[in-house]
């Protein structure tokens, strides 16, 4: 395979949601790119798409795969990214390292929840978008309705390049408007006749190529004006005003195609070829604020946007030329971490076709095999060129708890789950010393099902998961004073220390009171010292000194904080954090030989301890901001189900034929919600979640939760 130049390259990333035929599609560029000689299929599980053994098995995309076509003297780089929200994180990879998107519509259906999902995706990453609408040969394709959805969906930015002739089983037909040729396809291997538009189609498609040329005069100003003095622009007019239109993301072109039967595939191609962007001198900002451009004469420098295991193979990274021209045999240096990586040998790649090359130019895709230490989202580069911004991917919106079923494998599922985590950013893996488990948070139940697959059979390990604990936190309501003596003889040296405390809820933004009702009097404290901390858990911790007399020496104060944390770890309702209090030590007592610092670590734990328990504690639970997008016919039964989580509705926003519910839910009532949320709405409906505060429980969630610490702590004695 030759080296192509970077303006002799398009990197084009297929989008769109599951069952839109994405895969079939991309199996019709390579047979058109001649990478192969016959189309595989989806059903036959023998597409060079999907070629890993999950993906065949369950017959859908799970991961983003590189792919690559030649035509028209051009590279044409395609990563097939997957339909379902539960593995964005592969077409978000995808946006990073691609300049254009086709957005992919099953002509059967028109805009699904996935169309959109991906659509947004493509939009706040600044990728423009042409549509293809596929499955044009289905028995229920409808083209018209498919149309009127995109046009409700994304409005005037949709303009028709093309329409579609016998759409249904007999699909062999398209009518170009800007090319003004008829396509009538022969076969079902991409061969075509091109032919005068037939007179029956002919005031259509003049209908629809004044609406292109008025769009494509839009996109300048020098077209503008000849349109209105003329009212008629040539085709390579039309073609430089679409140009400027979409790669501003003002217009999204629509093409009809059929992938499975190769209709209309070559002349999308060729399209995207001749109006969209070559990587050439397009910027990527790096870490410390700078930019790099891809320029084949800048020093050379490579993102690796994904890495996996494959068979016979080992470890693979893919990436991108962000500049230069990589050879083969270069020595290149992580700029964050100073480790080296020889490139011993590069690769072109389409799927698990590896075709070895000897470079590669800046702005084309290809991969290596076994680095030492490129991992997902690191740049390796030349040195002084800096390292490439990180990749940013949603929250996690599915956690649940895991350990190995034979507990003699934890430390391997350990090393399992890390290692399929460093190859897939969007899987989290984490111990909770809090709540002693390993929690495995993803983008939902498929996600996290394709982990546990990959330990079972990549790694031959037995995995459980199961509900996670809850973080709760403990705080305070009232005022309460305790005091507590520690007094220890055994033979030598003694140990004593007595700390008299009071307790009171730290409110954010309050003065910290000094007037208080102490032993029935009416008291006010000196504040001597005071410390104020940020809790790790989140929170505040307040301490203050407001001793007198010399009852207890300055030096003892860091040992009273010291007990005082130790319990804050250990709340006596669940065992849960702390959070939220003011500490006031006013009183004690010291010996001058037998006080130590143990001594008073204990008697200020001890007695912070009795003062929590009568201070009128609370059980706090972790809200989270929940925004669920979901067709308008399914708003009720989505609220209805988040009423019966306790969830609060904040309000909706219309989208389109979509809603989008802004709600409040506790954390303890989203375990397998995404799960839920698929089965009320048929799979159309989506949702993403972020931590918002800690609220109390309401009373009698929290009597639930005393009764079950109380048996958990019986259990355990």
């Amino acid at each position: 395979m030759k080296s192509y130049l970077t303006k002799d390259i398009r990197n084009v990333v297929l989008i769109g949601g599951s069952k839109s035929g994405k895969t079939t599609l991309a199996e019709a560029m390579l047979y058109e790119g001649k990478v192969i000689d016959r189309r595989g299929t989806v059903e036959a599980k023998n597409t060079v798409s999907d070629n890993t053994e999950f993906e065949q098995t369950n017959q859908k995309s799970v991961y983003a795969t590189p792919l690559y076509a030649e035509v028209l003297n051009t590279k044409f780089n395609i990563i097939d990214a997957p339909g379902s929200d539960d593995f964005s994180g592969g077409a978000i990879a995808a946006f990073k390292v691609c300049e254009n998107s086709i957005l992919v519509v099953n002509g059967a259906q028109g805009v699904e929840v996935g169309t959109e999902i991906f659509a947004r995706y493509a939009k706040q990453y600044g990728i423009p978008m042409i549509v293809a609408v596929n499955q044009l040969d289905a028995e229920k394709a409808d083209w018209d309705h498919t149309i009127a959805s995109l046009k409700e969906a994304f409005g005037s930015k949709i303009i028709l390049v093309q329409f579609p002739v016998n759409v249904g089983p007999d699909f062999n037909g398209i009518v170009d408007v800007l090319t003004q040729k008829f396509y009538k396809f022969k076969d079902e291997n991409g061969n075509y006749e091109e032919l005068e538009i037939p007179a029956e189609y002919a005031d259509q498609a003049e209908e629809l190529r004044s609406e292109l040329m008025e769009k494509a005069a839009e996109g300048d100003d020098d077209l503008m004006m000849k349109f209105f003095d003329t009212m008629e622009l040539t085709t390579d007019e039309i073609r430089a005003g679409l140009r400027a239109g979409y790669s501003k993301g003002e217009i999204m072109p629509v093409f009809a195609v059929s992938g499975k039967k190769d209709v209309g595939v070559k002349r999308l191609m060729e399209f995207t070829i001749n109006v969209a962007a070559s990587p050439l001198g397009t910027v990527a900002k790096t870490k410390e604020g700078g930019e790099i451009t891809c320029d084949p004469n800048a020093p050379v420098s490579l993102f690796i946007y994904k890495t996996a295991v494959e068979q016979h193979l080992g470890d693979v990274a893919y990436f991108k030329v962000m500049s230069g021209v990589l050879n083969e045999g270069a020595d290149l240096t992580n700029p964050e971490t100073g480790n080296n990586e020889r490139l011993s040998a590069i690769y072109a790649v389409a799927g698990a076709k590896k075709e070895k090359v000897s470079s590669i130019n800046a702005g084309d895709i290809g991969c290596v095999m076994k680095l030492k230490n490129g991992k997902t989202d690191v740049t390796l580069a030349a040195p002084g060129v800096d390292a490439i911004e990180h990749m940013v991917f949603p929250d996690a919106k599915y956690r649940c708890a895991v350990k190995a079923v034979d507990k003699n494998d934890e430390a391997k599922v350990g090393e399992a789950l890390n290692k399929i985590a460093a190859q897939d950013p969007t899987i989290i893996v984490e111990y909770s010393k809090e709540l002693r488990q390993t929690i495995l948070s993803g983008q939902g139940e498929q996600h996290i099902n394709l982990v546990k697959w990959r330990v079972k059979n990549e790694f031959k390990l037995d995995i459980e998961l199961f509900a996670p604990k809850v973080p709760y936190r403990e705080t305070i309501t009232k005022v309460a004073t305790a005091q507590y003596r520690h007094k220890k003889q055994s033979g030598g040296a003694g140990q004593f220390g007595e700390v008299h405390l009071l307790v009171c809820p730290y409110v954010e933004g309050e003065p910290a009171p000094t007037k208080f009702k102490i032993d029935g009097k009416d008291t006010i404290l000196n504040l001597k010292t005071s410390e104020s901390f940020d809790l790790e858990w989140g929170g505040k911790l307040e301490f203050y000194n407001c001793v007198v007399g010399g009852a207890i020496d300055l030096g003892f104060m860091p040992a009273i904080l010291k007990g005082i944390n130790d319990k804050m770890t250990e709340g006596p309702l669940t065992g849960s954090y702390a959070r939220d209090i003011r500490v006031y030590v006013y009183d004690g007592k010291m010996h001058p030989v037998d006080s130590k610092e143990i001594a008073f670590i204990i008697a200020g734990r001890n007695a912070f301890k009795e003062a929590f328990r009568i201070a009128g504690p609370k059980i706090l639970e972790p809200i989270y901001n929940v925004d669920i997008l979901t067709p308008n016919d399914y708003v009720g039964p989505c609220m209805s189900d988040l009423n019966g989580r306790r969830g609060m509705i904040i309000n909706q926003d219309m989208d389109g034929n979509f809603t989008i519910l802004h709600a409040r839910v506790p954390l303890a009532e989203l375990y397998r919600y995404s799960t839920t949320l698929s089965s009320l709405t048929g799979g159309a409906a989506t949702f993403t979640m972020k931590f918002a505060e800690y609220q109390p429980v309401p009373a009698d969630v929290q009597t639930k939760l005393l009764a079950e610490y109380a048996a958990q702590e019986k259990e355990d004695e």
